[in-house]
């Protein structure tokens, strides 16, 4: 397993600070890790953080692999992350598989390790959104009751998940905007959006958003594209639909290069469009890679400096 060399004290922050930087009109930009199954993918997922952190991102975030399954690992990278480098970590939790006396001892472990944000999301059912939710014995049921219970027992920053296309789950987009505005009443802080393609659906998700008088900054999150048969069997899982001039981009891409290449053209030009419209920021899904988020950042140029 591989580790930063040199220990760096975070400096101290109100961890509310994030809300208050997006509601002033200033940009976050920040990126997201996954945890690795082995040592190998460890020692990538820190070349990645070790490359991106001279970018000097707002925060970065470690997920929750499916159905919780990865949470000793992701607590661990997480608090690695807070005590070891420069960076500021926003510490993922879901309500998958643990109880309210498991998720508090979760968040007072964050809170040990100096990790001051959690992103707050119900989770995947342990065996995919076909399969319904079953809250787990003397668990939470949705995000909202985890944004509660977060309130109830820290002061830590709370943000939370937004879908432009729609929750595969919800029955409609005017109901994703309630829950939202919900989750903003019960304490959230911002949101982050699954990965999606189209800005105008991000746009109007914000609009039905602030007509239900809701002020919540939400950050939208850019998966760049550098594998066709990888997007696609995402998209297919999470239900965030892939646009058919974006498929027929990539369909003329012939070799892995060029897919790579068209991907970060449809991110930069998301990325460009989403700023243009007034967006607060990004949040980049890295896959533990960091080339080409850094030629995102590289060809948005001074819009993210």
């Amino acid at each position: 397993m591989s580790t930063p060399a040199q220990p760096v004290t975070p400096a101290e922050s109100d961890p509310r600070s994030l809300r208050e930087l997006l509601l002033s009109g200033r940009r976050s930009f920040s990126f997201e890790f996954f945890p690795p199954k082995d040592d190998a993918g460890e020692t990538v997922l820190w070349e990645a953080v070790r490359r991106l952190e001279p970018l000097a991102p707002t925060f970065v975030s470690v997920t929750y692999g499916a159905g919780g399954s990865t949470r000793d690992r992701t607590t661990r990278i997480t608090a690695e992350i807070a005590r070891s480098t420069t960076l500021t970590p926003v510490a993922h939790l879901t309500c998958v598989g643990a109880s309210r006396s498991e998720l508090r001892q979760v968040i007072g472990s964050y809170a040990d390790a100096g990790v001051r944000t959690v992103l707050a999301l119900r989770g995947d059912p342990p065996r995919g959104l076909s399969v319904p939710w079953t809250p787990p014995p003397d668990g939470l049921d949705h995000a909202v009751d985890l944004v509660r219970l977060i309130r109830a027992i820290s002061r830590f920053g709370v943000g939370v998940a937004a879908f432009p296309d729609g929750h595969p789950q919800s029955p409609d987009l005017d109901h994703d905007a309630r829950i939202l505005a919900l989750k903003a009443r019960a304490g959230a802080d911002f949101a982050i959006t699954q990965f999606f393609f189209d800005a105008e659906a991000y746009f109007r998700m914000v609009e039905r958003l602030r007509a239900l008088d809701c002020d919540l900054p939400v950050i939208p999150g850019i998966m760049p594209i550098t594998h066709r048969s990888q997007i696609i069997r995402f998209a297919e899982l999470s239900g965030a639909p892939l646009p058919r001039p974006v498929l027929d981009r990539l369909d003329k891409a012939t070799e892995p290069e060029d897919v790579r290449r068209v991907g970060v053209e449809v991110a930069t030009e998301l990325s460009a469009r989403l700023l243009e419209g007034g967006a607060p920021g990004l949040h980049f899904y890295t896959l533990n890679r960091s080339t080409a988020t850094l030629e995102i950042f590289a060809d948005l140029g001074s819009a993210v400096r």
